[in-house]
C-alpha cells in the first residue's frame, strides 16, 4: 500500500486514467483506493490529505472517464 496525497494519487494515475488501462477502481472497507489494471496488477493507495467530499469528487472524475468504480 502506498500513502500519498490526493494530488500525488491523481498525478501517478494520470497516464493510465482510461478504461483501456484500468479495469476498475474501488474503495475498500478501510477507505483505501484500490485500482485494478487490465494486466492483472493491483495498487492500493491510502490518501491522507482529503475529506469525504474530495474522495467523492475523485470517484466522479473516474466515472466520467469510463472507469468502473465500486463504492
Amino acid at each position: 500500500m502506498k500513502t500519498c496525497t490526493l494530488n500525488d494519487f491523481m498525478q501517478e494515475l494520470k497516464p493510465w486514467l482510461d478504461k483501456d488501462h484500468i479495469r476498475k477502481a474501488e474503495l475498500d472497507a478501510e477507505g483505501h483506493f484500490v485500482v485494478h489494471f487490465l494486466d492483472g496488477m493491483k495498487n492500493v493507495y491510502h490518501i491522507d490529505d482529503c475529506n469525504e467530499q474530495q474522495i467523492k469528487d475523485t470517484i466522479a472524475q473516474l466515472k466520467k472517464l469510463g472507469i468502473s468504480v465500486d463504492e
